[in-house]
């Protein structure tokens, strides 16, 4: 019987010792709350920085033009004008000018898709002489300020008849797209499994189906985020526009912003109130993509 009660008690003891120890906490266990909240600190100061000048903008838009330059300044307006958005509205052809964005932003957004993915596709799937050449070359583009080919471009446009239209807007990126949509595919395709690709040329699929039918149908991430990213820049466009587009039916919202600017000063309110009501659709279309908007941003050069 003591016996058996020695065994009892030794088989106890590490049970209660193990319980103990379970209990304990590290140091940097302890911390890690402390940690958190810092980070979360700091992410939320950060978050309100950014925030601030859209908060201004709200503000502007809401107050009333006597009071624009009044001292301090009021973030929230005494009274709130709701009138700017009206007025704003119907200053310039607001629907029109924002159709003429859409047609520009999604007409130039499919081509950089299409011709942008199969030049990336040519990079990362297939094997040329003189691939990584051509790689770095279209590499090097990337670092040739916009304005340098400006001219050039305008001549070319010129020669061809194209000028008070939106062929310049939109016709390039259907030869080639950008350097930096292909190289944002390129190095998503190069983490795509090269086992897929060879078993579809095992059971006979070309070269163009496999692109077709399996690396753009898994690069839907990417392709997301090149999506959103053109639309944006596109609806934001303003150099080029201004520059080829001379007919006021042909107008881009960028242009009819200038509208509140005369020679005799800005109209800031009712600026801020059109500049807000141009920044719905690419607040929809960021909410509506985020997801994979963001996947593609996290997932694009893993390999590669």
């Amino acid at each position: 019987m003591s016996q058996l009660k020695t065994a009892t008690a030794s088989r106890r003891w590490p049970a209660r010792g193990l319980g103990r120890s379970a209990q304990r906490t590290t140091p940097a266990a302890q911390h890690r709350p402390i940690t958190t909240l810092v980070i979360l600190s700091l992410v939320g100061a950060g978050a309100l920085l950014f925030m601030l000048p859209f908060l201004w903008m709200v503000a502007t838009s809401l107050t009333p033009f006597e009071r624009l330059f009044v001292t301090p300044p009021q973030w929230i307006p005494q009274p709130l004008r709701w009138q700017n958005y009206a007025e704003a509205f119907s200053t310039f052809p607001f629907l029109r000018y924002a159709s003429n964005s859409a047609f520009v932003a999604i007409v130039a957004t499919l081509g950089k898709l299409l011709s942008g993915s199969l030049v990336a596709y040519s990079f990362a799937r297939l094997r040329w002489p003189g691939r990584d050449l051509c790689f770095l070359i279209l590499l090097s583009t990337l670092m040739l300020p916009d304005m340098v080919t400006l001219v050039p471009q305008y001549l070319l446009f010129k020669q061809l008849g194209w000028l008070n239209s939106y062929l310049p807007l939109v016709v390039p990126y259907f030869f080639g797209g950008t350097p930096f949509t292909v190289f944002f595919l390129r190095q998503f395709f190069l983490t795509i499994p090269r086992e897929l690709s060879e078993a579809a040329t095992i059971d006979g699929a070309s070269e163009f189906r496999i692109y077709a039918q399996i690396i753009l149908p898994l690069s839907k991430p990417a392709l997301a985020a090149i999506a959103v990213l053109s639309f944006v820049f596109e609806w934001n466009e303003l150099v080029k526009p201004l520059i080829y587009l001379n007919d006021p039916d042909l107008y881009t919202i960028p242009i009819g912003l200038l509208s509140f600017r005369s020679e005799f000063g800005t109209y800031f309110h009712l600026l801020m109130a059109a500049s807000l009501m141009a920044l719905v659709p690419v607040l929809l279309l960021f909410f509506l993509a985020q997801r994979y908007f963001v996947e593609g941003l996290t997932l694009t050069g893993i390999k590669g």
